[in-house]
């Protein structure tokens, strides 16, 4: 989601799965140990940040300051500072809030992980003009990078802590059984085309319908953890609670 903006002195280190949960599961005991431990949804990642990690939050217009579109955060290390894009501030515009909670969290996950990569003074790239502030790391929607992936990795379970979204799914379920795309399309399950067509599904056997189905199931999740239905999507698919084609039984 990000795009780094500074030359990293030491290489980015591999990190695995479970690295991911124990380190957002750390921060969170390290707030909660400070300010009162978070025992269920939503996690308060705007304390966790201004309030433990003391770093300052703007909201700014990222688009003039950068000059491109697709900016969602900022974060500039050495001043300790988060920039948010004020279009997702989210008493303003109620419909950004998982969008900005995520970026929040994803510019922890940067803090927390990759302050260290990166030197005093930030080099000059081409993606910024000549006169602009220049963060060490920028939160653009289009980005891919392995370090970015990290930083989303790390708000998913900071956002979603795993063990927290179980008992809510149980709770909300009755069970730990998941649910399977199968079943929901043999249940008649559907999406208006209008929904569709806003995320691109137009084409035949294109796949963002069966994305809009599951983020659709998982809306009332995604609502308690004041997450995007996207990104809770995302979540319960690497947890095995949504899940694709059913696996054969043998005994069928």
């Amino acid at each position: 989601m990000a795009k780094r903006v500074a030359q990293p002195g030491p290489k980015l280190r591999f990190m695995r799965d479970q690295e991911f949960e124990d380190e957002a599961a750390l921060l969170l005991a390290e707030y909660g140990n400070r300010h009162g431990q978070v025992t269920a949804p939503p996690i308060p990642i705007d304390e966790i940040v201004e309030l433990y990690l003391g770093l300052h939050l703007t909201f700014d217009d990222m688009q003039e300051l950068f000059g491109v579109a697709d900016v969602h955060g900022a974060l500039w290390v050495n001043d300790r500072r988060v920039g948010i894009d004020q279009r997702l501030e989210p008493t303003a515009n109620p419909s950004m809030l998982g969008r900005y909670r995520f970026t929040l969290a994803h510019e922890a996950g940067h803090w927390r992980l990759h302050r260290h990569l990166f030197q005093r003074r930030a080099n000059q790239v081409t993606l910024l003009a000549e006169n602009a502030e220049r963060p060490e790391y920028i939160c653009r929607s289009s980005d891919n990078e392995p370090i970015e992936y990290q930083a989303n990795r790390f708000a998913s379970c900071l956002l979603m802590p795993r063990e927290m979204l179980k008992r809510a799914w149980h709770q909300w379920r009755g069970s730990m059984d998941p649910i399977y795309l199968d079943d929901l399309r043999a249940h008649g399950q559907e999406i208006p085309t209008a929904e569709l067509l806003r995320r691109g599904a137009s084409r035949p056997g294109d796949n963002a319908a069966d994305r809009v189905l599951l983020e659709h199931v998982a809306c009332p999740l995604a609502d308690t953890f004041q997450v995007s239905p996207e990104a809770m999507r995302i979540r319960l698919e690497g947890l095995r609670l949504l899940l694709g084609n059913k696996e054969p039984s043998l005994f069928e």
